[in-house]
């Protein structure tokens, strides 16, 4: 949520970032509630006042015609305060309501532009892969090699689940150790976190948990849902709490199954694992103090990088458009891997999301840093180091021989425990 001062008083550009955003929200709406928001708690701080006064006054002496006067006037100004309490706390309901529509402001270099095709490429590393042979795409290598299988899955759960077999159960359990490790020696505390979150911690974070258009499912009659990434159950931790500045920057590895509904995802590319209602993630977060922000979401980047080129898998660094970016997210960028089975002659996909988010979900969420005498909001910032599904997916792509087989990525095979998979006799 954005500061309500700022919203009133640079509403032209808080306008703007929503139709940049290609979002509706009605900014004028929220301006006029704040103000009545404000005049209504001026009214009750005085009528306040002037009961204190009437409380006071009872106390000394005077006679009895005086007496009952103040008691009418007392019980009066008790009515009263009563009764703008109860019109306050309907105005702040539609106030809060409708400013939490309002997206974080977008970094003023973020792309203009309302969809993934309008995101700016600023960097790659290796050329995508082409091979002299009939290439597959993991769907086919999954069958092929016993890896994956999507039919039994349907049939047991439904569309877009699946079970992992033999080795590709290894090279899950290898990303996971392999991206940890390198998270742990630089500073982030590893955490399993629950698959399970309130719906106010949803909400605070910016995801939305009910409705046809919501990717989030529900758990009726609960007020939970499962959490669609660890970014919801990492930036909960300290919700409602203040955190002492000497703390900072905390930086939390998280790793968590995701669940997701897909909803509205028609038309995108999906094919097997690339978008499915439950896979294995780590995530980065970190809170930090405001100015060093900008810096960390630099450095979540850069450790994308390094698990990447350690892969050694081509991809492409991609600066996300405003359209894009998401309700919380002041700048976000993705990284996209090179995926040889796609389309007619491959394509990039989204494999890795860094967001700086600002102070747009500690407001939402009451998460305050003690600065000196003072507390303010603190910034985070989330970023993920491996969706494991899709790296599943670049590397049995990237790397199939020309016999059928896969070859493993040589920082993996430590922990694979294998160097290659072959077809099974």
């Amino acid at each position: 949520m954005l500061d309500l001062k700022f919203v009133k008083e640079h509403a032209q550009e808080v306008k703007e970032n929503i139709k940049n955003r290609n979002m509706q929200v009605d900014v004028d709406t929220v301006v006029a509630y704040f103000d009545k928001r404000s005049d209504l708690i001026r009214t009750i701080e005085d009528l306040r006042r002037k009961r204190n006064a009437n409380a006071q006054a009872m106390k000394g002496k005077m006679s009895q015609e005086e007496r009952q006067l103040l008691i009418k006037e007392g019980k009066e100004l008790k009515t009263s305060i009563a009764e703008y309490e109860k019109e306050l706390e309907t105005v702040e309901k539609v106030l809060f309501s409708e400013a939490g529509k309002i997206p974080n402001m977008a970094h003023p270099d973020a792309p203009v532009g309302k969809e993934e095709k309008d995101n700016l490429e600023i960097k790659r590393f290796l050329e995508p892969v082409r091979f002299p042979f009939q290439r597959k795409d993991h769907v086919q290598l999954g069958q092929d090699l016993d890896l994956i299988d999507f039919e039994t899955a349907t049939r047991v759960t439904g569309p877009k689940f699946y079970y992992l077999k033999n080795e590709a159960v290894f090279l899950e359990l290898a990303l996971i150790r392999y991206a940890m490790e390198i998270l742990q020696k630089k500073g982030f505390t590893p955490v399993i976190t629950p698959d399970i979150a309130r719906e106010e911690i949803l909400e605070g974070i910016g995801f939305n948990p009910r409705g046809t258009e919501s990717n989030i499912y529900n758990l009726e009659e609960t007020g939970t849902c499962l959490i669609g990434t660890a970014e919801i159950t990492l930036g909960g931790y300290f919700s409602n709490q203040i955190i002492e500045k000497d703390s900072l920057p905390l930086k939390m590895a998280g790793l968590s199954h995701c669940f997701r509904r897909e909803a509205g995802a028609a038309g995108k590319y999906s094919k097997g694992l690339y978008r499915v209602h439950q896979f294995t993630k780590v995530e980065m977060f970190v809170y930090c103090m405001p100015e060093d922000s900008e810096n960390m979401h630099r450095e979540l980047l850069d450790i994308e990088e390094e698990i990447w080129k350690g892969m050694g898998i081509p991809y492409r660094i991609v600066d996300t458009c405003t359209g894009d970016l998401g309700a919380p997210a002041y700048r976000k960028y993705d990284i996209e891997a090179w995926m040889p089975g796609r389309g007619k002659d491959g394509e990039w996909g989204e494999v890795t999301s860094t967001s700086n988010c600002t102070d747009y979900q500690s407001r939402r969420l009451g998460i305050r840093v003690k600065d000196g005498g003072r507390t303010t909001y603190l910034h985070m910032i989330n970023g993920t180091a491996i969706a494991v599904s899709r790296a599943i997916i670049a590397i049995m792509e990237n790397f199939q021989q020309e016999d059928g087989s896969i070859v493993i990525p040589e920082k993996l095979v430590p922990y694979t425990g294998f160097s290659r998979i072959n077809r099974h006799e």
